[in-house]
């Protein structure tokens, strides 16, 4: 089939998961159009219009491959020839077990990849509505911000009300505004991660009477109201505003984004700390720094209040303040079949955040695997999805057929998910004991079975990988 004669698959929307789902299928000798409303039309979260912007967290988590779960998906992601990752894997930044980004360097890097294929136009107008029958093969990757049109029109042709939740951003603030005569650099139980030291993450002290002070001037605090679309939609607790949690109860911040174990400080060691403020690296020059967990839904000018309330924070400068944004995403299960395509109109897939996965590095997954399914389907060669013991198994598993059915009038139990060893099969036998013979406990026999499932994930995808995606790559090149 020559490139000339073939037809180009549509993909809508170039965040993450549509960049990555463009870029798989071109790597197939198949011809592709990515369409990005950006800047014709922007959103309430993106501030540019680079391709696969980060509008939240700069981290893609946690990078170990041996006994995490997300660590395993970046390792397979890696193994297919991802372009999120690859570019990732370019721009990191210091971040203690974690792989974190420079976003600005990233998004860059993506955008010119994509742009520079010969087999992918860049179509920078919004798809209103439906996309048109003449598209005969599109991949919908549009995301939580996609266009009130569009989602309009998908909910009709469903006939489904999509749900929806809030995701929230977290502040940035400028480095050489943090007193750092307070503050120390650790990262939590010195743990180094891919370019790491072990002291990665920027760590402001509190004491009991400060922290008080703090969860209860926030709790007063003022919020930005809801605009009438946003009207009850339920928070997803994967991303909790920091004023919400607060509201749960005075210990909660200090059991979540505020806890203070594994953590030293440099200054004054014989002291614990009652609570603790990490920020993280944003960018690759590490002149900026994000609050770890603190994304927020406060007026501006209470967020600057609050926050210089933080010790080595007093006279803190904000690149960015907090915010939040509408989250849309389908009853997946329901509405999806096993290759992610919309079962009353199999021309459409779907890929990404509006699937019901949760998170960068997920959400750029099922667009790699919608790229792989689409292209696949394009060339007249069925592909078999990938094996559930993966990660990227388990994950698709998840958003199509993965929750458990509740009975009407109830509440649906589908639900926005991370990846986690949760979604896998369980082993066929768990480890027992350890390499020199010791029978395992506890947390022991917890690790040893994460590392089981790693091992069997990394192993399966590989075999698949080399049975039926390899091969289309090496036709194309």
């Amino acid at each position: 089939m020559s490139i000339e004669t073939t037809r180009p698959i549509h993909v809508v929307g170039g965040g993450l998961a549509g960049s990555e789902a463009a870029w798989q299928i071109a790597r197939r000798g198949v011809p592709v159009v990515l369409h990005e409303m950006r800047p014709e039309r922007g959103t309430d979260a993106h501030q540019g219009d680079r391709l696969a912007e980060l509008v939240c967290s700069n981290s893609f988590r946690s990078d170990d491959a041996t006994s995490n779960a997300v660590g395993v998906l970046h390792a397979e992601m890696r193994r297919l020839g991802s372009l999120i990752m690859n570019c990732a894997d370019t721009h990191q930044i210091p971040a203690g077990g974690a792989l974190a980004v420079d976003r600005e360097g990233f998004a860059q890097a993506v955008t010119d990849a994509i742009e520079a294929n010969p087999l992918i136009t860049v179509d920078r107008r919004e798809v209103g509505g439906l996309p048109p029958e003449e598209w005969d093969s599109v991949v919908v990757a549009t995301g939580p911000l996609t266009s009130p049109a569009l989602a309009e029109a998908i909910r009709a042709r469903t006939d489904e009300t999509a749900l929806a939740f809030f995701d929230a951003i977290a502040p940035i603030v400028h480095f050489d505004s943090i007193d750092m005569n307070v503050c120390w650099f650790q990262s939590r139980y010195d743990k180094a991660g891919p370019g790491g030291t072990g002291a990665d993450y920027i760590n402001c002290p509190m004491d009991k009477a400060q922290y008080e002070a703090f969860v209860s001037a926030l709790v007063a605090s003022d919020t930005v109201p809801f605009r009438e679309f946003e009207a009850n939609t339920p928070y997803f607790d994967g991303c909790l505003p920091i004023e919400v949690m607060a509201a749960r109860g005075p210990e909660t911040l200090r059991h979540g984004p505020m806890k203070p174990m594994g953590l030293t400080n440099a200054h004054n060691p014989t002291v614990k700390a009652y609570a603790v403020v990490q920020l993280r690296q944003d960018n690759a020059l590490g002149t900026l720094f994000n609050m770890v967990g603190f994304q927020t839904k406060t007026r501006y000018a209470d967020q600057v209040r609050l926050f210089r309330m933080i010790p080595g924070l007093e006279n803190a400068e904000f690149a960015r303040l907090g915010g939040l944004h509408r989250n849309t995403y389908l009853n997946s299960p329901k509405l999806l079949d096993a290759t992610l395509r919309l079962k009353a109109e199999p021309r459409l897939r779907f890929a990404g955040q509006i699937t019901g996965c949760e998170g960068y590095v997920e959400s750029a997954s099922i667009g790699l695997l919608a790229g792989l399914f689409a292209s696949f389907e394009r060339l007249g060669r069925q592909l078999t999805p990938p094996p559930a013991t993966s990660a990227l198994g388990a994950l698709l598993g998840h958003i199509t057929g993965g929750h458990i059915e509740t009975v009407e009038p109830g509440p649906r139990s589908f639900q926005p998910m991370n990846i986690n060893f949760g979604l896998f099969p369980p082993l066929v036998a768990n480890p027992l004991h350890d390499e020199d013979g010791k029978r395992l406990k506890g947390p022991q026999k917890t690790a040893a079975k994460k590392q089981e499932m790693a091992r069997r994930a990394l192993r399966d995808l590989d075999g698949w990988a080399a049975a039926e995606v390899d091969s289309t790559v090496e036709a194309a090149a």
